[in-house]
């Protein structure tokens, strides 16, 4: 009989396993072809792990172009003081501490009416004339944050880089499969008014919600899109041109595919501004207080178009502004033919929701007395860096003609901002 059998009958113990041999029960061979069990990915505790490698790529860009600011703001502070005999350079933070940042600030700090101040008094600061969604958010990221401008140098650089990756995204729906996402992001970082992506302004924080907006837009997430462009909304009035933007997207997207039943949303984006002109309503009796603000403040009351185009004019080459003044005037010149150009183009090509975006900025821009804040508006025109990142595709050669001349410019102008010296 064999040995194993009378094992099996209980005649001869079976012999006891090595102390240091783990044993492991049996195991049921798969039948022959049958297909493996595969085990799901374990998912990976890195959050930059589940990017897209031109994401990453991105955001190691734009880290790279934030080191730059910051580098040029401590050259600045040495090397351009304000007073020539200075021997203290100042705070590390002051330069990015210069004009619209300081109304954020005092709104931040006080409220828009602080102990019954308000457009009735004599040197009002015209704080109604920007809106709530950056000072609220800077008030609350400072109950952590205690330094107010780094509070707003923080949400600056966190919404950059959600703007950066979003923006990368949309340029690559566009052309995919070319870099093109890494070129919209290079140009715009590079651009001559990027420092203002650096500092606590509310470009960042706008293109935060509005990039990825667009983004749900164009993949017919309505609830989304809407959502994030009411929050664009309660950053800047340019967010109601980004809700009409929309608007025309999902008319057109309607049109094709019958999703009209997510028509409802599309009004939610008109809430917030709503509910801010009805606030200064309350306070000030009048509806339409933050766009008096600014025509009290920045010349914002109604002109002609060709008398806006004249009196910017005038004020570029007529020698009637310092010389600072007049340059920062004949780069509003420069802008508005640059947005003009971009118009046409959308038109041409039919991209009738860019189109609404662009031509409602020009033409709340360019019917002031004379043209303000131009060229910091082409941060917010999204059409003009994926544009340009699909034409250097096809024409590599501009790529550099770009960068040779923005670099220069981006730096003139950071240096301008940075050392208080920004008139535009």
């Amino acid at each position: 009989m064999p040995l194993s059998s009378i094992r099996a009958r209980g005649f001869v113990p079976a012999p006891a396993p090595h102390p240091r041999t783990r044993h492991t029960p049996p195991q049921r061979s798969a039948a022959v072809g049958a297909p493996r069990r595969r085990m799901p990915p374990r998912r990976s505790r890195n959050p930059f792990a589940r990017l897209h490698p031109e994401d990453r790529h991105v955001l190691w860009l734009y880290a790279m172009t934030r080191a730059a600011v910051w580098t040029l703001a401590y050259c600045a502070r040495w090397l351009f003081p304000a007073d020539r005999d200075d021997r203290d350079p100042g705070s590390f933070l002051a330069p990015f501490q210069h004009w619209d940042w300081v109304h954020y600030l005092h709104i931040a700090q006080d409220g828009y009416f602080p102990g019954q101040a308000g457009p009735w008094r004599d040197g009002w600061d015209n704080r109604e004339a920007f809106f709530p969604g950056f000072p609220f958010l800077l008030r609350a990221v400072h109950t952590v944050i205690p330094d107010w401008a780094v509070a707003g140098l923080l949400i600056s650089f966190a919404a950059g880089a959600v703007a950066v990756v979003a923006l990368a995204r949309i340029a690559r729906t566009r052309v995919p499969g070319t870099g093109s996402g890494r070129r919209a992001v290079l140009y715009l970082l590079l651009s001559p008014c990027a420092v203002f992506l650096a500092v606590g302004y509310t470009e960042s924080l706008f293109l935060a919600f509005a990039l990825p907006a667009w983004l749900a837009a164009q993949r017919h997430h309505w609830p989304l899109a809407a959502g994030l462009t009411s929050l664009a909304v309660t950053v800047r009035v340019s967010g109601l041109f980004l809700a009409a933007a929309v608007a025309v997207q999902f008319a057109v997207s309607a049109h094709r595919h019958r999703q009209w039943r997510a028509a409802p949303w599309l009004v939610l984006p008109a809430l917030p501004a709503v509910l801010y002109s009805w606030y200064l309503q309350v306070h000030t009796g009048d509806w339409m207080a933050w766009k008096h603000a600014q025509e009290r403040g920045w010349y914002r009351n109604f002109h002609a178009p060709w008398e806006a185009w004249s009196n910017t004019w005038h004020a570029a080459f007529g020698r009637t502004q310092t010389t600072g003044y007049a340059f920062m005037f004949q780069v509003e010149l420069l802008a508005m033919l640059l947005g003009m150009l971009l118009l046409g183009l959308l038109v041409r090509r039919r991209c009738w929701p860019e189109a609404v975006y662009v031509g409602l900025s020009l033409w709340a821009l360019g019917t002031s007395y004379w043209y303000t804040s131009l060229p910091r508006a082409t941060l917010l025109w999204w059409p003009l860096w994926t544009g340009l990142a699909a034409w250097t595709v096809r024409r590599p050669r501009f790529e550099a003609a770009y960068l040779c001349l923005a670099a220069p410019l981006a730096t003139v102008f950071a240096l301008t901002y940075l050392t208080g010296r920004w008139t535009g």
